[in-house]
């Protein structure tokens, strides 16, 4: 599968259909995943899109401070589910309207961290496609950064790496992806991940 309009019924087939059901037992969170293509066209390679990214704002009181990251957040009382939660946290974070100007194209599969300041949560992400030339910006205290990358050099295999995460006295390494001086790990990069090997 190479081509954007392929994409929908690829990410049906490896993680269904069904609504996204929110975890009684943990907190629940979304992302926006989103591409957007070099021009207005329906049949465009999914290489030559560009996917959106951002830099989580410094600060004590996150567990992933600094990192890079998708647009998203937890889920609020008001929102009337999962889905409706990506598209306010992408308008709330980078001014994208994912409801008026966006597509939505799938899920992917929830992911659930553990780790040791990183709290009982379950997110999902959702895949937008958006339209050639949509700009984004930081709109958020929560955002130090918005950037598109190519999803061309998210695959390239030169861009992969390790990244040594420390904490207190202890040392371990994550698979990465490194662009522009920047650091993609972590749950992002379990994300994205999902997303690439389909393409």
């Amino acid at each position: 599968m190479s081509r954007l309009s392929r994409l929908p019924s690829a990410l049906a087939d490896r993680f269904g259909q069904s609504e996204a059901t929110p975890d009684p037992e943990r907190k629940n969170a979304a992302v926006a995943v989103v591409l957007r293509p070099p021009r207005d066209a329906a049949d465009v390679r999914v290489h030559s899109c560009d996917l959106l990214v951002i830099r989580r704002a410094d600060s004590r009181r996150d567990p992933w401070s600094g990192q890079m990251a998708l647009p998203g957040g937890r889920l609020d009382r008001a929102d009337p589910g999962l889905l409706a939660a990506a598209v306010r946290e992408a308008r709330e974070e980078t001014g994208i309207d994912l409801a008026g100007k966006g597509t939505f194209v799938g899920r992917i599969e929830p992911m659930r961290p553990q780790g040791i300041r990183v709290p009982a949560i379950s997110i999902w992400p959702f895949v937008f496609q958006v339209e050639a030339g949509t700009a984004a910006r930081v709109t958020s205290h929560e955002v130090a950064s918005v950037h598109w990358y190519p999803v061309e050099a998210l695959l390239d295999r030169a861009n992969r790496g390790a990244y040594q995460w420390r904490y207190g006295g202890m040392v371990r390494s994550f698979p990465c992806i490194r662009i522009d001086g920047r650091v993609i790990w972590g749950l992002t990069y379990r994300i994205l991940t999902q997303l690439l090997e389909l393409i």
